[in-house]
């Protein structure tokens, strides 16, 4: 017997259908003698019609009340999803997440989990319930729900695992797993059968869409073994109920991993913004007076590139923002134009980041060269480079997207079963 944590996302419970196809997995599991709780998302879509109606009724509205409103759709699956699996003959009971409770911060719309008591849980299995619960929510220490942010049913799912000690939490989804890269740019793609937390963190903050990265973050702090599963597959097909390697891919520590390939996967992200600041004055505290006040706005820099010129009196700083705080973040750096002291801006939209992760590369020199060579190849022009013990990310021009992904993914082999 398993204790398992099963969450379904917004398109596995769109409609009556769906859900009652999302019974039968759980009726699947329970029937193994196994422990379960369910997470479930909002029906597909309802979220963001909810958010409109908030934004509809006012355009400066009070985030508690939001919070109110959003957090209905999660309810509604959830007591929908309890009523279909008691017609089953299932021991089954919706809750919602201040009832359990599940203790979160005080920040509205995107407050993060502080806090979570198993027990009551533990005390539900003990009585042969499966507690159906609804993602995306907690109570705040006002008292109030509090909503956890774009994606946070993978990050209630992934907590509760963690706070009851489960087996192993299974992210049901539209797809079959984690792939080499985003099948629909290269159908050489390949499932991977398992991929480290730190991969699949750097797989999920780099543009990959397949999990939130505050749940894999939380996986990772909390070694909760993690599947991620295709929910549109037969329930009752041949292995989806093995108890040890279900059909997906597991998403668990490193030391699990026998055989670790150099690269295990190519991420890109779209809509890149390059903003650059000429002839800067080169002083202590410039870069502070730069970036402080871009993280004040919330705006998130990624790739920063410092030149400096021969006399060493002035430098060009060349960094990345997402395209859609470009003006915002134009509109920051002019205004502290007079305390940094540069001669100019200049700003780009429309590029794009690839990136070449893998936990192998700690120990194989050589990978960046490959990548470098490869696209130079293909005429492929790179405007700037970070890197990490497990990461390289290239900025290059948004027409190369594609093909920038598919030479990578072939010059590691990733194409090769």
């Amino acid at each position: 017997m398993a204790r398992i944590v099963m969450k379904f996302g917004g398109t596995s419970v769109a409609d009556i259908d769906r859900i009652r196809n999302v019974a039968r997995h759980v009726k699947r599991e329970v029937e193994a003698g196994n422990e379960v709780a369910v997470v479930v998302s909002a029906m597909a879509g309802k979220t963001n019609e909810l958010v409109a109606w908030t934004r509809t009724a006012s355009p400066m509205h009070d985030a508690r009340e939001y919070d109110a409103v959003v957090a209905s759709g999660e309810q509604v699956t959830a007591g929908l999803l309890a009523i279909v699996l008691q017609s089953m003959g299932i021991h089954a009971r919706s809750w919602q997440g201040w009832q359990i409770p599940i203790r979160t911060d005080n920040a509205h719309g995107a407050a993060r989990i502080t806090d979570i008591d198993g027990s009551f849980l533990v005390k539900r299995f003990g009585e042969g319930q499966v507690a159906v619960i609804a993602g995306f929510q907690g109570l705040g220490p006002d008292n109030r729900i509090a909503t956890l942010g774009r994606g946070g049913s993978d990050t209630s799912a992934v907590a509760i695992a963690a706070a009851i000690g489960a087996d192993r939490c299974d992210i049901y989804t539209d797809v079959d797993g984690v792939y080499t890269t985003d099948p629909r740019v290269e159908p050489k793609a390949r499932r991977l059968a398992r991929i480290s937390f730190e991969e699949m963190l750097e797989m999920a903050s780099l543009g990959a869409k397949v999990l939130q990265v505050r749940s894999v973050e939380l996986a990772m702090v909390h070694k909760v073994r993690t599947f991620v599963r295709s929910s549109f597959e037969d329930p009752d097909a041949p292995g989806m109920g093995d108890p040890i390697n279900p059909p997906g891919t597991l998403i668990c520590d490193e030391e699990e991993i026998v055989e670790q390939q150099v690269v295990t996967g190519i991420a890109y992200a779209k809509d890149e913004a390059q903003i650059s600041l000429r002839r800067v004055a080169d002083r202590p505290g410039v870069s502070a007076a730069i970036f402080g006040p871009l993280a004040e706005s919330h705006i998130n820099v990624d790739m920063i590139v410092q030149n400096v010129s021969e006399d060493g009196s002035k430098t060009d700083m060349t960094f990345t923002v997402p395209t859609g705080d470009l003006d915002k973040a134009v509109a920051v750096l002019e205004k502290v134009k007079p305390e940094v002291g540069f001669d100019a801006i200049q700003s780009e939209a429309g590029l794009v980041k690839v990136s070449v992760i893998g936990i192998g590369m700690r120990s194989h020199a050589g990978v960046a060269a490959t990548a470098f060579r490869a696209l130079a190849d293909k005429g492929i022009n790179i405007r700037a480079i970070t890197t990490s013990e497990i990461k390289i990310s290239i900025l290059i021009d948004g027409p190369y997207a594609e093909l920038a992904v598919r030479t990578l993914h072939s010059v590691y082999g990733l194409d090769k079963h």
